[in-house]
């Protein structure tokens, strides 16, 4: 017989070690592992940890076999591993019914246990008796579901499972907005039960959906059907959540060394190589210690200052926990493992010597690893004064099995016996390496042969949908319904993918359904976006916004391939000539680059050997699933509703139509439009009808606005007209400067009465027939709308069926041709169209840790978002927030998306920047439009009402970014129709400042510069010649009072704010602002760089309504921060921020009037504050901050140091 190698031996001893620590707690029947010989639950986390340690040891027998033996022994842990995997996937299987609601309401109730029975898989304890939701738990299941089966092992048997999987997919699909219990089940460190989102459960969701996208289950024996689909938008969601969040963990824990476990093995889940370093950094220096690292600061778990006999903790008793939190050697092993990963000898030197001291000897000498190690009692004080000196005792399960088997799996790769790559069999490892440049395919596609004839006259040859055939064009949400069917599984009643609109990432593969080959338009193209894609401009930059994130984002292989479609709506009003804007744009791509992004402009049949391919195998006529089963079920999307357009032509060239171009067909025709309003009288009678046509091809109506329980405030059927004329005046729905539009006077249009004097309506439909004006058809639905409600039917010409609601969708159809922003606004809100994409906006906004507030303050009329809604909840919030003012309902909305836009776009505009507060932002947007106009309230608002998208978003773009800009009217060409004011918006010569200098105090320098380079001519911007507002010496004035009202707003305030609150709080015993109190006790709960702190600051500042008085209130709280930077302990009890502001306004007045400039001393009627005081600059003799230091001087005077040098 042959003798044994050295190597051998040495595995032999491991296989021991695995025998006596981990396998001895397998269940024979269940395969599962229980947590210890006392508590016989099973963890699901705590079991795909524990088994590692087997699949590893299996890995390394089958590769060092040195007899006959080993391989038997290989096999046979391999197949302990399967069957625990197996009884884990029995445990879920039974609560499919869970997973069926969980994708529909992310709630903690419906969520999968995070422990089961050993012995029989069932359920241990009740829904709402513990942490069950942990994202990462599950995400950690598929993760290794998909390693393992990658590296060879078989897990999944039948379809069925198959189906389950996919449908756990999207369970965790939504991980970037769902707050879970988190890996140590807690939530909230306050322990009371509070879900919170954490960056380990959306790391770790992100590296299993990667992980198992597109992978067989059934291995190399597998075919189409047992394919895993992810869609690669919400994988990107993750990734931008997880950028916005590292190295913060949660809102209450500002870091966790849970984090280890994300950017690094297991899941690898963070692509920026830097921020890996700073959260691996944060992690050493906050929370390692001799014997491991705590779990996160302040964690009271098994510290000697816990009451075990209550589970939560009082927010004030937090502070106990500080310096004796009890400190885990598990994380040691992800170091240990973390080194070997990166290639770090040193390291992994470094922690296995330091485990030597902490590992226990049990008998036969083996190695255990002890749960965590505790301060014992009678030590805590010392522990106190000099952290990290007491000797610890070790606690908790003996040996902690999730420690153990990282300890045994980071022993065989620290010693040779495993290669990275074979624990990692899906390369994961290689998250941070550098990517290759992305190129970005465009096919532009026109509609019809109209437009591809127009195209071709400005020299650009493109196909017609019709012409690409046998490939076939559809629009994104056809896609969405599609993938609706996808994990459809009768036999468990699983109902597959929840309908949600699809991203560009998933619209720019080419998909394979039965044999042929699809491509689909980006969601930003389709008509249903909200009005956002009636404005070409608009739509334009959504083009450029988008093609900068397939650039960034796109990760498989294959390039991207965007398909753009030229539509009837992208022509000029007059349909004679494409819009210029969207021209350009296609000379742009033609260039090879388009904002940033590198682009390829070419046919779809040069792209289809490039292109990543999707195959959506169920669908296929042999698979069980029905196309039509569930149209009864009413399963369409709200908003499937035609575009009849180019899209159908594809369908139509084939002879035999198949069950899926029926099916398709049907979701495009869900909702035809007919006409029945008159067309409008144009000036020429030739361009009329062109109208009609394109109206009839345009899918305009959405069935979203179906006036579901539509509420109408009560109105008596007597309407005087006069009431009805300022009701929609005050709306600013009508721009009356031109008198072509003009909106007609009592005097000379009165609404037919009937006989009791109360409007007749009959009579008024009558007159709609004969009225060809867009505001008068407009006015006589509106006051159909409120008097007979939105379902009624108005039997215009004779018809049926034509409600009030369905007149006003035809009318928002003509509004968008015409481009009447106000008016498209308006109908929008009547119509209570939604965004699409609002709930997803706000979301992604959510998720960035930015808070929103809608409606105008104080509270209770502004409300806060602090988590995600369903879209229905969030409409029904924004209309009572904005006290059921269309206008401003629709308006929010759309701010709402455009905000949303800029956060993924560009993070670095909303630093520091906690809630953005909608309300404000429009009255700031009305305001600066009313200062540059040079025009009242009313028109400004009115003016705002009726920009265009595109400006809209710009304005708001200008306003966050804190550049100086002006508005001015402009001359609109003479073919359009429109009746809105134009207005340009443009920068201001160089006045624009920096971040840096953005926030506050340091924004003097750029100033006085600027003041003493100023010529007295204007700067030479070519705008300024066509009087265009530039900042000259008259402007001047006015500008710090906007630019705090700009800041108030938008909620900035300088780096570093609220760790600089932390500290003063520590020094006093409150903050009192505008009445409110926030006391010290908070930093006994929060730690320093705390969202959920900042949050709680950010709320007490936003009691003040006026946006530039908490913007001195901001500044007042900094100059205080330089007395928290002092020797003292103390500055005393409650410091009151508004006496302070208040003195420096006093004294500010008091040198006013000494140079005597007593008539011009406004003030402001709400605070008392003066407004030459509100427009100072901070620096300088008659600063506000020389004044807020002096008024903080005096108002402290008594608690400062006696030292003559303290004051000057």
């Amino acid at each position: 017989m042959r003798s044994r190698s050295n190597s051998g031996v040495r595995l032999d001893g491991y296989a021991r070690l695995v025998q006596q620590t981990i396998l001895c707690y397998q269940n024979p029947v269940t395969g599962l592992l229980s947590a210890s010989h006392e508590q016989k639950d099973a963890w699901v986390r705590d079991n795909i940890y524990s088994i590692l340690a087997v699949w590893g040891l299996g890995m390394a027998y089958r590769k060092n076999a040195d007899r006959d033996e080993d391989k038997a022994k290989a096999y046979e842990l391999e197949q302990n591993v399967v069957k625990l995997m197996r009884g884990l996937l029995q445990c879920m299987m039974r609560q499919v019914d869970k997973v069926e609601k969980f994708k529909h309401t992310q709630s903690t109730k419906d969520s999968l246990h995070a422990k089961y029975n050993t012995a029989t898989c069932s359920t241990v304890v009740g829904d709402d008796q513990w942490g069950h939701l942990q994202v990462d738990a599950t995400s950690l299941f598929l993760l290794f579901l998909a390693q393992m089966t990658a590296s060879g092992l078989r897990i999944i048997f039948t379809l069925d499972e198959v189906a389950f999987i996919q449908n756990l997919v999207f369970y965790i699909e939504a991980a970037y907005k769902v707050a879970d219990y988190g890996m140590w089940e807690r939530g909230d460190k306050t322990n009371q039960g509070i879900p919170e989102l954490n960056a380990s459960s959306v790391g770790m969701a992100k590296a299993a959906l990667e992980a198992i996208d597109e992978l067989d289950l059934f291995g190399a024996h597998g075919g189409r059907k047992s394919v895993i689909h992810v869609l690669p938008d919400e994988v990107e969601h993750c990734q931008s959540i997880l950028f916005s969040m590292l190295p913060r963990a949660s809102t209450s824990k500002e870091i966790d060394a849970g984090l280890l476990s994300i950017i690094s093995f297991p899941a690898f889940a963070v692509e920026d190589v830097n921020l890996v370093n700073v959260t691996k950094n944060e992690i050493i220096s906050k929370l390692q210690g001799r014997y491991g690292c705590c779990r996160f600061l302040r964690d009271g778990y098994k510290t000697p200052r816990e009451d075990p006999n209550r589970l939560h903790y009082d927010p004030a008793e937090l502070k106990l926990f500080e310096n004796i939190e009890c400190e885990w050697p598990v994380f040691w092993m992800y170091f240990i493992i973390d080194g070997v990963f990166n290639g770090d000898a040193v390291q992994v030197q470094e922690y296995r010597e330091a485990l030597e001291g902490i590992l226990i000897r049990g008998k036969n000498g083996i190695h255990l690893v002890p749960e965590l190690y505790a301060i014992p009692p009678n030590k805590v004080d010392e522990e106190y004064k000099n952290p990290h000196t007491v000797d610890r005792v070790p606690l908790g399960k003996l040996p902690h099995l999730w420690g153990q088997s990282l300890y045994i799996l980071s022993s065989l790769l620290a010693e040779g016996f495993l290669a990275t790559g074979e624990i990692d069999p899906l390369n994961r490892r290689f998250s941070t390496s550098v990517k290759p440049d992305v190129v970005v395919q465009v096919t532009v596609l026109a509609e019809n042969k109209h437009v591809k004839e127009l195209l071709r006259k400005h020299g650009i040859h493109v196909q017609s949908i019709a012409d690409i055939h046998p490939i076939r064009v559809q629009p994104g949400r056809i896609l969405s319904h599609i993938y609706a069917k996808l994990g459809r599984n009768k036999n468990m009643k699983l109902s597959g993918r929840p309908y949600r609109h699809i991203g560009v990432l998933g619209t720019s593969k080419l998909y394979v359904i039965r044999n042929q080959i699809f491509t689909f338009t980006p969601q930003f193209t389709d008509q249903h976006h909200f009005y956002l894609a009636l404005d070409n401009e608009m739509i334009v930059e959504m083009l450029r916004i988008e093609l900068a994130y397939l650039c960034t984002c796109w990760r498989m292989t294959g390039r991207p391939t965007l398909t753009f479609p030229i539509t009837l709506t992208m022509l000029t009003n007059d349909g004679s000539d494409i819009h210029p804007a969207v021209l350009s744009t296609i000379r742009k791509l033609e260039d090879g680059y388009f904002g940033g992004a590198r682009v390829k402009l070419g046919s779809l049949s040069e792209f289809l050997t490039t292109s990543f391919y999707t195959y959506l195998t169920f669908l296929d006529p042999d698979c069980d699933e029905k196309l039509f089963d569930d149209a009864s079920e009413g399963s369409f999307s709200p908003d499937s509703n035609s575009d009849l357009g180019g899209y159908l032509e594809d369908t139509i060239n084939q002879e035999s139509q198949d069950e899926l171009d029926q099916y398709i067909n049907q979701l495009l025709q869900s909702t035809s439009l007919k006409c029945y309003l008159p067309p409008l009288c144009k000036k020429s009678s030739e361009d009329s009808h062109v109208f009609s046509a394109i109206h009839s091809t345009r899918d305009i109506l959405s069935l979203m606005a179906k006036a579901k329980g539509l509420e109408i405030p009560f109105v008596t059927m007597t309407l005087p007209t006069k009431v009805l004329s300022t009701h929609r005046k005050s709306l600013n729905l009508v721009d009356s400067t031109q008198p072509l539009l003009k909106k007609p006077s009592e005097d000379d249009f009165q609404w037919p009465r009937d006989d009791h004097g109360d409007v007749d309506c009959e009579k008024l439909v009558e007159q709609l027939k004969d009225c060809s004006n867009l505001q008068d058809q407009a006015d006589i639905l509106y006051i159909l709308y409120v008097i007979k409600g939105p379902s009624w039917d108005t039997n215009l010409s004779g018809q049926h069926g034509v409600t009030v609601h369905n007149l006003l969708s035809e009318l928002y159809g003509k509004a968008g041709l015409n481009q009447e922003w106000g008016l498209i606004r308006y109908i929008s809100g009547l119509l209570r169209k939604k965004v699409e994409v609002l709930a997803e906006a706000c979301t992604d906004l959510l998720s960035h840790q930015k808070q929103l507030t809608v409606g105008l303050p104080p509270e209770p009329r502004e409300k806060t978002i602090s988590a995600p809604l369903p879209p229905e909840e969030l409409t029904k919030l924004i209309y009572e927030a904005s006290g059921q003012d269309i206008s401003i309902a629709v308006l929010t909305q759309e701010i709402v998306v455009y905000l949303a836009m800029y956060v993924r776009a560009q993070p670095s505009l909303f630093v520091e920047m906690l809630r953005l507060r909608i309300g404000l932002i429009i009255q700031v947007m009305a305001t600066e439009l009313a200062r540059s106009l040079n025009c009242s309230g009313e028109e400004a608002s009115e003016s705002l009402m009726n920009l265009s998208p595109f400006d809209m978003k710009n304005l708001l773009h200008h306003i966050l970014s804190g550049k100086e800009f002006g508005v001015e009217r402009s001359m609109r060409p003479i073919h359009s129709s429109t009746s809105s004011p134009a207005i340009s918006i443009h920068e201001v010569g160089h006045t624009g400042v920096t971040k840096t200098e953005r926030s506050g105090i340091n924004r003097l320098r750029s100033e006085m510069k600027q003041r003493s380079s100023t010529p007295s001519s204007p700067t030479g911007t070519s705008s300024s010649d066509s009087g265009g507002h530039h900042i000259g010496w008259g402007e001047q004035q006015g500008q710090w009072l906007r630019r705090r009202r700009l800041d108030g707003a938008i909620n900035r305030v300088p780096v570093g704010f609220y760790q600089k609150v932390w500290k003063i709080l520590q020094k006093c015993h409150g903050l009192s602002i505008d009445g409110y109190v926030l006391p010290s006790s908070t930093t006994q709960e929060m730690t320093p760089q705390e969202i959920k702190f900042a949050v709680h600051v950010e709320s007490v500042l936003n009691r003040v309504p006026q946006p530039e008085y908490r913007q001195l209130l901001v500044e007042a709280i900094m100059v205080l921060t330089l007395l928290s930077d002092t020797e003292m302990n103390s500055i005393g009890g409650i410091i009151h921020v508004d006496q302070i502001v208040q003195m420096a306004n006093q004294l500010f007045l008091q040198d006013q009037m000494s140079t005597g400039a007593m008539d011009t001393l406004e003030k402001d009627q709400a605070t008392g504050i003066c407004h030459f005081f509100y427009d100072s600059a901070p620096s300088g003799a008659y600063g506000t901050m020389t004044y807020l230091t002096k008024a903080v001087a005096s108002h402290l005077q008594d608690l400062l140091p006696n030292s003559g040098c303290q004051m000057q």
